[in-house]
């Protein structure tokens, strides 16, 4: 059941046209990641929903309300942003109590039981009585995502909410933010130019790009489908190539190594070696084109065929992984 829509949305600033008629549907219940590179227009989109920023046309409809004139206190979300926003003259309780006493609660003890639980959630607990400058980046983020749900907003919003974490404490949180979304069943949107984090977090992912969208779709359609060119090589790691006119595309993953050549197969010469643990990846250059190439094996098996730069490699490209498209012209 969609419970927030976004229709023909367009924004430009100046002459940027920054939103190109954006048309979305987000269901109840789901997370939903807005991905794509640095000024695609993702977070414009998000701070439109948020009302934050009003379009020049389209609306934004929340719970099948036309919601596209409605000021943002009125929309009931709540947002977490990068920078975390926290006051650093108040404990991580008293940041939370401040969100609700913003939306005019006058019960103390209601407040307090709706502040705890939240902290329970974010296991925060031993830290409510902290200042932010005592807590670890990670754990500033808990307690901004702790205000925001300590509301009990009908969604929330999430703008590149991980991006200012190192990578371990990103990949933590990242577990940690989906589980809290699905035991509260919350409408969530997040936006990321983070590829793994829209990977592993998101239900369905809204891929842009030069202020319009590129595909919708779960993560499994995204990388194992994408609908263009851009998704193929933006998403993961791709092999794009042009081939009779056609461009082509294929996962390092997908691409085999046979024992000896065939007619319709490629030969190609190892020019780098990654070791990634279980995995090394191989880079290689096509004998016949100079096309370049990258693919991932088990490392035992890398081992076994004793590679090294210069090895000579027989590629097959399986065709149920080999995604085309049109080369596009450039008139």
């Amino acid at each position: 059941m969609s419970f927030l829509e976004t229709k023909n949305i367009t924004k430009r600033y100046h002459s940027q046209t920054v939103l190109n008629g954006i048309t979305t549907s987000i269901n109840k219940g789901e997370l939903v990641c807005i991905l794509g590179p640095s000024g695609c227009g993702k977070t414009t989109l998000l701070r439109i929903i948020a009302g934050l920023e009003t379009a020049d046309s389209g609306q934004v409809f929340i719970d099948g309300r036309d919601a596209t004139h409605l000021p943002p206190a009125k929309r009931n979300y709540g947002i977490v942003f990068q920078s975390y926003a926290l006051f650093p003259n108040m404990t991580v309780m008293e940041n939370i109590l401040f969100g609700l006493q913003q939306k005019k609660w006058t019960n103390k003890a209601e407040m307090k039981a709706k502040a705890e639980e939240a902290l329970r959630l974010v296991d925060l607990e031993d830290a409510q009585d902290k200042y932010p400058r005592q807590l670890s980046g990670g754990m500033q983020q808990r307690t901004a995502l702790a205000r925001a749900i300590a509301l009990s907003p009908a969604f929330l919003l999430l703008d590149e909410p991980l991006s200012a974490l190192d990578a371990k404490v990103r990949a933590r949180l990242r577990q940690e933010i989906r589980s809290i979304q699905l035991s509260l069943g919350i409408t969530t949107i997040m936006v990321t130019h983070d590829q793994e984090e829209a990977l592993t977090m998101a239900d369905r992912i809204i891929v842009m790009n030069n202020a319009g969208i590129e595909q919708i779709g779960t993560p499994h359609e995204i990388y194992h489908h994408p609908a263009s060119a851009f998704v193929a090589d933006f998403i993961g790691t791709m092999n794009v190539y042009s081939h009779h006119g056609v461009t082509c595309a294929i996962r390092p993953e997908n691409i085999e190594i046979l024992s000896q050549p065939s007619a319709h197969d490629v030969t190609a010469q190892v020019t780098t070696i990654e070791f990634k643990g279980p995995m090394t990846r191989l880079y290689s250059v096509t004998v016949n084109n100079d096309s370049e190439l990258c693919l991932d094996i088990p490392s035992e098996r890398a081992q076994a065929l004793q590679l090294s730069q210069g090895s000579t490699l027989f590629l097959r490209m399986p065709e149920e992984h080999l995604v085309t498209y049109p080369v596009k012209s450039d008139a």
